[in-house]
Parts: C-alpha cells; sequence; structure tokens
C-alpha cells in the first residue's frame, strides 16, 4: 500500500521513480519537484490521522446513537455527511487557493499544502468530538 501511495504522490509531483520519492529530505527540500513532493508526503500523514479521527468520532457517534430511543437517533449519519461535505469544501477550498499559480509548477504545493492544513484541523476537530463523546 504504501508503494502505491508513493506512486501516486510521485505521479502527482513530478517524479521520476519512487525511490526517488522514498530518498526525499523534506527538511532540505530545494527544488520545486521537492517541495511538491514533500507537501503531498504532509497531506499524506494528515490524511491518514483524520480518516483515524473519523474512525473514533463514528464509532463514538454509533455509540451514542445506541443509547437513544430510535426516534432520536442520527448522530452517525449528522457526522457522516458533515464529514462528505467537509471533504467537498477543503478540496473546491484549496483547488481555488491553487489558482494563485494556475498553470505553473508551484500550484501543487498551494494546493497540498492547503488541504494538509485543513486537513490537521479537521482531524483535531474530530479527535475533540470522539473524546467529548466518550469522556
Amino acid at each position: 500500500m504504501r508503494v502505491l501511495v508513493l506512486s501516486v504522490i510521485a505521479s502527482v509531483a513530478g517524479f521520476a521513480s519512487v525511490g526517488q520519492a522514498q530518498s526525499l529530505d523534506c527538511n532540505n527540500a530545494m527544488t520545486q519537484r521537492d517541495m511538491n513532493a514533500c507537501a503531498a508526503l504532509e497531506f499524506e500523514a494528515a490524511d491518514k490521522d483524520l480518516n483515524a479521527a473519523y474512525g473514533q468520532a463514528r464509532n463514538a457517534m454509533r455509540r451514542m446513537d445506541a443509547e437513544l430511543m430510535a426516534s432520536q437517533r442520527g448522530a452517525e449519519v449528522a457526522l457522516r455527511d458533515a464529514q462528505r461535505a467537509w471533504i467537498t469544501f477543503r478540496d473546491n477550498s484549496c483547488t481555488a487557493e491553487g489558482f494563485q499559480m494556475r498553470g505553473g509548477s508551484a500550484e501543487p504545493l498551494l494546493v497540498l499544502g492547503c488541504k494538509a492544513r485543513l486537513t490537521v484541523v479537521r482531524a483535531a476537530d474530530l479527535w475533540t468530538l470522539a473524546a467529548g463523546v466518550e469522556g
């Protein structure tokens, strides 16, 4: 799975090979290609955390629903619908942000940086939601 993800990152960032993506030094990225690839890796990590947070929050909403009368349930569906809407918002917002460099080699850096930034915030919100329901 990691090779597939790195292959996707490599193609998005314009890499020649997955091996090149694996040897990145994101603390010292100098070329636009390397900066784009590092932004992709940052987004990948944020997205992984988001998925874990969403799973925890969804499980918490499921447990909450189980404790409610049938007529009061809907927490899990509401969270699912909110998450789907949020993903659309994030992607569209970041596409718009990327227009600052539309067609240029830095466009992926802007889009992926935006996605990582918004995803980190959303994941924190979901972790807080899950903890509040369970706590």
